[in-house]
């Protein structure tokens, strides 16, 4: 089966280390938060001015006007600071950020990624992706592996225009934890009861299946 949103924050989150300044990015990765493992310190950061993010609230916690930069309301651990958007932006462009956890709509071999819209489609606007892909060297990109139409999102070329060039090497998708070296996809985990074929089948770009491949654990 294929992971749920869920299950992939959570897969995500093995990847957050003790001091880690991180910024996570609108829809899937948010849930990341609430998957931080124990024994570490991580500063979430949102880039609308809060670093220092928790979970997201139960009803006893919500507050309105906390909200991150998706709109959802969210929570502030001890320590967090609440500043300007244009400090927030200071941070990610000045390389502050340890690793940025980012939704896309396509990514390709060459580790160009298209996540900021579809032409014909009306978009809100750009958000901070752009700045985020260009100040950050660590990036995670967690979507699903296929569209609705089953139309593969890891492609050779992306089709759609570009928010960033060559700044991806790290893809988690519903049904794989995938790297990408010299021109190609390399499968290094599957979800369990996702065969390797399969995935294989939904990748469109070139793909290599490591020597070591293994599937998730939960």
């Amino acid at each position: 089966m294929a992971l749920t949103r869920e299950q992939m924050a959570q897969r995500v989150a093995r990847e957050l280390k003790d001091g880690y300044y991180v910024n996570l990015g609108i829809g899937i990765p948010t849930l990341v938060a609430n998957h931080v493992p124990e024994g570490i310190d991580v500063m979430l950061q949102s880039e609308n001015g809060l670093l220092g993010m928790g979970p997201f609230p139960d009803e006893a916690q919500l507050d309105a006007d906390m909200i991150n930069a998706g709109k959802q309301t969210v929570t502030a651990r001890r320590g967090a600071a609440i500043f300007s958007s244009a400090e927030s932006f200071a941070m990610i462009r000045g390389g502050h950020v340890d690793l940025t956890v980012l939704g896309a709509f396509e990514v390709d071999v060459r580790g160009n990624i298209a996540s900021w819209m579809i032409p014909g489609k009306l978009v809100k606007g750009m958000g901070g992706a752009m700045d985020l892909v260009a100040g950050a060297e660590n990036i995670i990109v967690t979507m699903t592996h296929a569209s609705k139409d089953g139309e593969s999102k890891l492609l050779e070329h992306c089709s759609l225009p570009l928010t960033g060039c060559g700044c991806i090497r790290k893809v988690l998708t519903d049904l794989g934890y995938l790297t990408i070296e010299d021109g190609s996809f390399i499968l290094h985990e599957h979800a369990p009861g996702v065969s390797i074929e399969e995935i294989v089948e939904k990748t469109a770009g070139r793909l290599r299946i490591s020597p070591a491949v293994r599937e998730m654990t939960f």
